[in-house]
């Protein structure tokens, strides 16, 4: 299948001559996307371009952010014909000797999207920051819940790989520009149903610093992930189906509000007359929260059955 590598480039000038030369044979373009950099990389890239005729260059006035750079690299690899499109950071932080292991469930039609996931093995974690480990951890399990992938792990791993079929999904002017673009791509394949696939890569550090930690995004990503899974919700279970998850959803929040709302004002109100409620308030409170609560729990595991199985490039076929 045609490889096309993407490589969002921005004040790199010191790694992004090794992550080019080192890529592969098999891969036949090579898109770097000079992100506005403010250092010698337009240079560096013209002579890269010279010496290698599978590079592409695509230069920005201004940064526009990772996503910006990475959805105008989708863009060029699309139109290059590419059928697979691998992402590559150019800090020499990802070793293309994964590529292979890398697209290889696309390859057999097993997945429609990659990533690298670095905490399969627990002696990986051991080489991963402290505040990286838990940030990340925290930032996963709202992610499961916002995308519906409750199957993935790592959302910030930037090492991906995506079938040509699924790039104009993304292309819808949705997804996030900056820090946000990973989580964000995984919540529009959500709503495409695309399946993607954790693949194991380990991780490697430098010494260079992030400019956002995963612990930093756990107190910045919140809202953008609570609305996204609101959206998830919406969209999945009541505009386009309306199924028994959705039923369940309906009736647990209104009994669960109901029983909180109810035992909440009673509560109150023997707080303030220092009456003791009746047992028969007191069941009218409890009853509608422990039905509302399993309602909703039923629906959430109905949820986490329903990730799609099915690649959208067998579907197309």
């Amino acid at each position: 299948m045609r490889l096309c590598v993407v490589i969002p480039a921005y004040r790199s000038e010191d790694t992004i001559e090794k992550v080019v030369r080192g890529l592969p044979g098999m891969v036949e373009h090579i898109v770097v996307v000079d992100d506005g950099s403010p250092d010698r990389m337009r240079q560096i890239l013209q002579g890269l371009k010279s010496a290698d005729d599978r590079v592409h260059i695509i230069s920005h006035e201004t940064n526009t952010g990772v996503g910006g750079a990475v959805l105008d690299g989708y863009r060029l690899a699309y139109d290059l014909g590419a059928e697979i499109v691998i992402k590559i950071d150019s800090d020499d932080q990802m070793d293309p000797a994964y590529i292979a292991a890398l697209i290889k469930p696309i390859v057999e039609g097993a997945a429609d999207f990659t990533k690298g996931n670095r905490f399969l093995h627990v002696r990986e974690l051991s080489t991963m920051p402290a505040r990286r480990r838990v940030g990340n951890i925290g930032l996963s399990f709202l992610t499961k819940a916002a995308s519906g992938y409750w199957g993935v792990f790592d959302p910030t791993n930037g090492y991906t790989a995506i079938h040509r079929s699924v790039i104009p999904m993304l292309l819808n002017g949705l997804i996030h520009k900056r820090y946000f673009f990973e989580t964000s791509q995984l919540l529009e394949l959500g709503l495409a149903r695309a399946v993607v696939k954790d693949v194991f890569i380990p991780a490697k550090y430098g010494g260079e610093r992030s400019s956002l930690s995963e612990l930093d995004a756990l107190f910045r990503f919140p809202v953008l992930l609570v609305r996204g899974f609101w959206r998830r919700m919406w969209m999945q279970y009541f505009v386009r189906d309306f199924t028994s998850v959705s039923l369940m959803l309906v009736v647990g929040s209104v009994l669960s509000f109901f029983g909180l709302i109810f035992g909440m004002f009673h509560w109150w109100e023997s707080y303030a007359t220092g009456i003791p409620a009746t047992t028969g308030t007191v069941m009218v409170a409890t009853l509608p929260l422990i039905l509302g609560a399993q309602l909703l729990l039923q629906a959430a595991v109905l949820d986490i059955q329903n990730a799609p199985t099915e690649p959208i490039s067998e579907r197309a076929d």
